[in-house]
């Protein structure tokens, strides 16, 4: 079965609209499909309209902290009103953090006697809140930097000279606000964690409050990876979810949205989310 339950829009850090999105799966073949961008649903149903075929989910990648690091938490089927409304004014919250964080990067620039215009800045983000990709490739194109890479390196990354830290919604929280919007939610591109005994742990305490998926099938992963996921998957009895993180332009590596799922997993992620 080929799914796609991780993609990105220009709604969040994605190079295409979300109808191009959503006509790319669809020309894809994709018969499974959830939007995914962060920490927003604002452009769900317009990838969702261009699959008339496919089986659509309202969703989203919510980032978190726990343990100290940040954590990417997959949300799908946010089916219950009031809790998709509770969570979308959380998320307005941080959007307006985020706001006032890219301002404080600026402010940390000018200080370091780097100059960015602002108003242009702002416009980076086509409609959504900039963040430091959009910082970074603005200390490009003025020529401070070499490319991205050096910009979070001399500049943005954590810790760095001109990094501003933000508030980030705990684990424990964001369940909450998932469970209320009767969404199931899956862990994200696990390695990213780089501690497989945090992933683990994760799951041992937060199974509970409805931490029952695992990313597995993540579409840069090679077969060894997929099978080491799946292996921690089984041994939890969690549910395997899979995406392709197509970005668009933005991530060149990831071409088209969609991924290939066996029929023993599909089958069971098709029943966890009751479709």
């Amino acid at each position: 079965m080929r799914i796609e339950l991780h993609c990105h829009s220009t709604c969040s850090d994605g190079s295409f609209a979300p109808e191009e999105v959503g006509a790319r799966a669809a020309a894809r073949g994709v018969e499974l499909f959830c939007l995914t961008d962060h920490d927003t649903l604002a452009g769900c149903e317009r990838a969702c309209a261009q699959l008339p075929e496919a089986r659509c989910l309202m969703g989203l990648e919510l980032s978190c902290r726990a343990a100290g690091k940040t954590v990417h938490l997959l949300m799908y089927g946010l089916r219950d009103a009031r809790g998709r409304a509770e969570l979308a004014t959380r998320l307005d919250a941080i959007d307006q953090q985020r706001r006032e964080r890219i301002e404080a990067i600026v402010d940390k620039l000018e200080g370091l006697g780097v100059h960015l215009d602002r108003t242009a800045l702002r416009a980076r983000g086509h409609g959504r809140t900039p963040g430091r990709p959009d910082v970074a490739a603005a200390l490009v194109e003025a020529g401070v930097c070499n490319s991205m890479r050096q910009a979070f390196d001399r500049f943005l990354k954590d810790d760095g000279p001109a990094y501003v830290p933000v508030d980030r919604i705990e684990l424990p929280e964001a369940l909450a606000l998932g469970r209320a919007a009767s969404a199931k939610m899956s862990l994200a591109h696990p390695h990213s964690l780089r501690n497989d005994a945090l992933v683990e742990e994760l799951y041992l305490q937060h199974r509970d409050e409805g931490l029952e998926g695992l990313e597995a099938r993540y579409g840069k992963y090679g077969a060894a990876q997929v099978e080491h996921w799946s292996r921690l998957a089984r041994a939890h009895d969690l549910v395997v979810t899979g995406g392709s993180d197509f970005h668009g332009a933005a991530s060149p590596e990831v071409s088209v949205p969609g991924i290939d799922m066996p029929e023993a997993q599909a089958a069971r992620l098709l029943d966890w989310l009751e479709l």
